[in-house]
C-alpha cells in the first residue's frame, strides 16, 4: 500500500531536446544523447551540458572523483543551501514505446545529512502521472560507489520524461555512468513514434480562457448549473464518444455554459441541456452490451436520479438510453485502473497551469471535476457524510464567483473537506489554508485531553529561545481562544475523523505573520502570556515526517524481555534480523505512530503468524459502470522463517495514517496480537491523484480497505484494544504512557510502575 505519493517531487527548470529533422526523427538511433549520461559531453561554464536544475552553484562536473571516464556529476551543498534538496535535471520528450523505463547510475556519498538518489518522473496533461526518487532507501551518510536502479512502468498519457540525480540536506553526491533504459534496451536504440493526438491536444478554442464573466448568480441559475454538472459528469463517463476520448469535454462545457445560463427557468434550462446532448450524435446499439455482476458488489452505480420528475421526460429519457447503451469494457479515456492495484488514475484531465484568475468557467470546471470523480471513482462515498448533491449546490456560487486566485483556492479547499478522506486535500496549496504566514513559532504541538499542548521544540536553540515551555498548554493566540480558531478553520481541514482534523490544525495553529506574537499557555504554575516570536518556516525544520515513536535505532531492546521496532526508519531487507533479535523476549512492540519507511506489511508481517492468515478485503471501480465497486479476494499473510513467538504489541494514534493502518491491520491478524494507543487517521487505500484547473492537485484514497469480514476501515481508523493515550502531565514529565500501556500489557501487574515508566522513557 501507499499512502501520500513521494513528499519530494521536484518542479524543475529543464533543457528542451532540439527540434530534430525529418530525417533524425525517423532515425533508429538518437545521437544527441552520446556523453550526456556518462557527463563526458562538453561543459558550459561547470555545468553538464544537456542539464538543468539547481538551486545554482550547487551542483557541476567533477574531474577528481569519478567512476569512468574522465568526468563526474557533482552535488554540493552546505550546511547554508538553498532549499531543502538540489535535483540535477534532464528532459525527454515521451516519444517512444514501451512498457518499464530503468535509470541506473552509480552513486558515492559523503557525509550526506538528508537522503541521496537517483530519480524519475513522468508527466502529461495532467501533471506527474508517475514518480521514484529513492527516498525510501535512505541513502545517506559517507558510502563508496554503487550502482542503483529505479524503475517505473510507462505511464499511460505520459507525454514527458524527467530524470536525474538529487540530495537533499548538507553533504556531497558524485554521480557517473547513467543509463537509461526502455524494456531493457538502451534509450537512444529506441526509434522515435508519433505520439497519438487526442482530441484534447487538438482543440484549442478556449485555451486562453474559458470567456465566462459572472458576477452574480441566481438561485435559478445555482439549480440549472447543478443539473448540467451532473449531466456533464455522467456524459463523461458514458457517452461513447467523450469515453473515448473524441472530444475535449472541458471545452464544450464552455459552449454550452452560456446557454445554461440565459436560460429563464428550470425547464429551459431542461431544453437546452437535452438539444446539446442530441447534437453529441446518435449513440449506437452496444454490442456486447455492459452488464452489472451484482455477486461480489459493494456499491452500485449513482444513476438512479435519471428520472422524469428530476430532469423531465426528455432529457431523462435520453440520458438513460445512453447509459442501457454503454459498451462492455474496461477503457475510459479520462480514468483508468491502475493494473493490479485498481486505483483510479486521471492521466487524461488536464491541470491548465498557465490559467488565469478569476475565470468563471474554470473555477466551475474544477467543482464539476472534482464532484464527479467523487461520484464515480470515490471508494468511500458511502461514508462520507452529508448529501453530495447538496455539496454540489451549495459551493456553485462560492467557487464559481471567487474573485481571486487565493479564493478559489480556499473554496475548492472547503468543497474537498466535505469528502471526509485524510487523503483528499488541495496539496498544491496549503499555503493558503489558514493560518496564513511565512513563519511559525519554532515549536510543535498535539491535542492532548482536548487541549493543543507544546511537545517539543522544532528547531532547539530557536525553539528555547520562545520562551514556551514542553508542556505548555495553548489557550489563546493573539488574544484569540483557540477554540475559536479551530472552529473558524476546522472547514478547510480535510480529514476522516475529527482527531485528525485537530492533529493537523494544531501543527498550523502557531503559523502566521513574521514578527512578534502573544502565546495565552496554562502551566502547572498558572496562566502566563508569552511575548515571542514567528520566524520564517525554512529556519525551523523538523526532520523528516512528524512521529510520536521513540528516538534512537529503528530495533532496540527495552529490557531482556521486551524488543522495540519502530518503522519509521524500518528496512524490509532487515525484517528477519529484526525478529532474530527479539528472540526469546517476552513480547515485540512494533511503533507504528509513524509513516513506514518502506512498505514491510508482508516482510514483517509473515514473521508474525503461524498459518495463512487473510488480514484485508479490497474494493475496486468498475470502468464499464462507472460508480459501482465490487470486492476483491482476501489478502493475506503467508508465514515465513523466523517465527516470533512472543506478545505482539502495535501501537497507532492519530498519526497512523494509510500505509500504517495497513500494516497495523496486517500485524493485527496475528495470533497474539494486541493494538494499543489511540484511533488511526482513518484513510486507507492507494491514493489516486487529482489534477485541477489551475495548477491545483487534490488526492482521494483510490481504492476501498476492509477487514476480510467486510468491516469498514474509512473514517474508523483502526480501533485499539486497549485504549492509551499520553496525558498532559505525561507530556511534562517526558513520559511516553503509550508505550507505558504496552509494557504492563506484556509484562503483567507484577512489575513495578516505576520500573515500567524507566523503560519506556524516550
Amino acid at each position: 500500500m501507499t499512502g501520500f505519493l513521494a513528499p519530494l517531487t521536484c518542479i524543475l527548470v529543464a533543457l528542451l531536446v532540439p527540434p530534430q529533422s525529418p530525417a533524425a526523427q525517423s532515425a533508429p538511433l538518437r545521437p544527441e544523447l552520446v556523453g550526456l549520461l556518462d557527463f563526458e559531453a562538453d561543459h558550459i561554464g561547470g555545468v553538464p551540458k544537456g542539464w538543468g536544475g539547481g538551486p545554482p552553484g550547487t551542483f557541476a562536473v567533477d574531474d577528481q572523483v569519478v567512476h569512468g571516464g574522465r568526468w563526474s556529476l557533482r552535488i554540493e551543498r552546505k550546511a547554508d543551501a538553498p532549499d531543502q534538496f538540489t535535483a540535477v535535471t534532464r528532459m525527454l520528450p515521451i516519444d517512444f514505446a514501451g512498457g518499464r523505463l530503468e535509470l541506473s547510475g552509480f552513486l558515492r556519498t559523503e557525509n550526506v545529512a538528508g537522503f541521496a538518489g537517483l530519480w524519475m518522473r513522468q508527466d502529461g496533461d495532467s501533471g506527474v502521472v508517475a514518480f521514484d526518487n529513492m527516498e525510501s532507501r535512505r541513502l545517506n551518510g559517507t558510502t563508496g560507489w554503487t550502482e542503483y536502479t529505479i524503475a517505473l512502468p510507462l505511464a499511460p498519457g505520459a507525454k514527458r520524461l524527467f530524470f536525474g540525480v538529487l540530495a537533499a540536506g548538507g553533504g556531497r553526491v558524485w554521480a557517473d555512468d547513467l543509463r537509461l533504459l526502455v524494456d531493457g534496451k538502451p534509450f537512444a536504440a529506441v526509434p522515435r513514434i508519433e505520439p497519438e493526438r487526442t482530441a484534447v491536444d487538438l482543440d484549442k478554442e478556449f485555451d486562453a480562457g474559458s470567456g465566462i464573466v459572472l458576477k452574480d448568480l441566481t438561485k435559478t441559475q445555482i439549480a440549472n448549473l447543478a443539473m448540467l454538472g451532473k449531466v456533464w459528469g455522467f456524459l463523461k463517463y458514458h457517452h461513447p464518444a467523450i469515453a473515448a476520448g473524441k472530444r475535449h469535454w472541458d471545452y464544450d462545457l464552455f459552449r454550452v455554459l452560456p446557454r445554461v445560463l440565459s436560460a429563464s427557468d428550470v425547464a429551459a434550462a431542461r431544453s437546452m441541456v437535452l438539444a446539446w446532448v442530441t447534437s453529441l450524435g446518435a449513440v449506437p446499439a452496444c454490442s456486447p452490451c455492459a452488464s452489472l455482476a451484482e455477486g461480489e458488489l459493494h456499491l452500485k452505480p449513482p444513476v438512479t436520479w435519471l428520472t422524469d420528475d428530476a430532469l423531465g421526460s426528455g432529457l431523462a429519457g435520453s440520458l438513460r438510453a445512453i447509459h442501457r447503451n454503454r459498451p462492455a469494457g474496461e477503457r475510459q479515456f479520462y480514468v483508468s485502473l491502475t493494473p493490479n492495484i485498481g486505483h483510479p488514475e486521471f492521466n487524461h484531465e488536464p491541470a491548465y497551469t498557465t490559467l488565469k484568475l478569476p475565470d468563471a468557467g474554470y473555477q466551475l470546471l474544477g467543482l464539476y471535476r472534482f464532484w464527479n470523480i467523487i461520484e464515480y471513482w470515490f471508494p468511500y462515498r458511502d461514508v462520507m457524510g452529508g448529501n453530495w448533491d447538496e455539496v454540489l449546490t451549495t459551493f456553485i456560487p462560492r467557487i464559481v464567483l471567487a474573485a481571486d486566485s487565493d479564493t478559489y483556492k480556499r473554496e475548492m479547499m472547503a468543497l474537498i473537506a466535505r469528502v471526509n478522506d485524510t487523503h483528499a486535500n488541495l496539496w498544491s496549496s496549503l499555503d493558503v489554508r489558514p493560518p496564513v504566514g511565512a513563519c511559525r513559532i519554532p515549536v510543535n504541538a498535539r491535542y492532548v485531553q482536548d487541549k493543543a499542548v507544546v511537545t517539543e521544540y522544532s528547531q532547539a536553540a530557536s525553539g528555547t529561545a520562545t520562551g514556551l515551555q514542553i508542556g505548555d498548554v495553548i489557550e489563546a493566540i493573539d488574544g484569540v481562544a483557540v477554540p475559536a480558531l479551530v472552529e473558524r478553520w476546522a472547514p478547510y481541514y480535510a480529514a476522516s475523523n475529527e482527531s485528525t482534523r485537530l492533529r493537523d490544525i494544531v501543527q498550523s495553529m502557531t503559523r502566521g505573520a513574521c514578527g512578534a506574537v502573544t502565546v495565552r499557555v496554562a502551566r502547572a504554575t498558572g496562566t502566563v502570556n508569552v511575548n515571542t516570536q514567528r520566524i520564517p518556516e525554512s529556519g525551523t525544520p523538523t526532520a523528516g515526517r512528524r512521529t510520536n515513536d521513540r528516538a534512537g535505532e529503528t530495533f532496540q531492546k527495552l529490557s531482556p524481555d521486551v524488543a522495540y521496532l519502530k518503522l519509521s526508519s524500518v528496512q524490509s531487507a532487515q525484517a528477519a534480523k529484526y525478529v532474530e533479535s527479539a528472540a526469546g523476549t517476552r513480547g515485540l512492540i512494533i511503533d507504528i505512530r509513524n509513516y513506514p519507511s518502506e512498505f514491510v506489511v508482508f516482510a514483517v508481517g509473515s514473521r508474525l503468524v503461524d498459518r495463512p492468515t487473510p488480514f484485508a478485503r479490497f474494493t475496486h471501480g468498475d470502468p464499464a459502470n462507472p460508480g459501482a465497486f465490487h470486492w476483491g479476494p482476501p489478502i493475506s499473510l503467508e508465514p515465513a522463517l523466523p517465527l516470533y513467538s512472543g506478545k505482539i504489541v502495535i501501537l497507532v494514534d492519530e498519526l497512523s495514517l494509510s500505509q500504517s493502518e495497513y500494516t497495523a491491520m496486517a500485524f493485527r491478524s496475528a495470533p497474539n496480537a494486541t493494538v494499543v494507543g489511540s484511533t488511526t487517521a482513518g484513510a486507507d487505500g492507494n491514493v489516486s491523484r487529482v489534477p485541477l484547473p489551475g495548477g491545483l492537485e487534490s488526492r482521494i484514497s483510490g481504492i476501498g480497505v476492509f477487514y476480510p469480514d467486510k468491516r469498514p476501515t474509512q473514517r474508523i481508523g483502526i480501533i485499539p484494544d486497549i485504549v492509551a493515550r499520553p496525558t498532559i502531565e505525561g507530556i511534562r514529565s517526558g513520559r511516553d504512557e503509550v508505550v507505558e500501556a504496552a509494557l504492563r500489557h506484556i509484562l503483567g501487574p507484577g512489575t513495578p510502575a516505576s520500573e515500567i515508566e524507566k523503560m519506556a522513557r524516550r
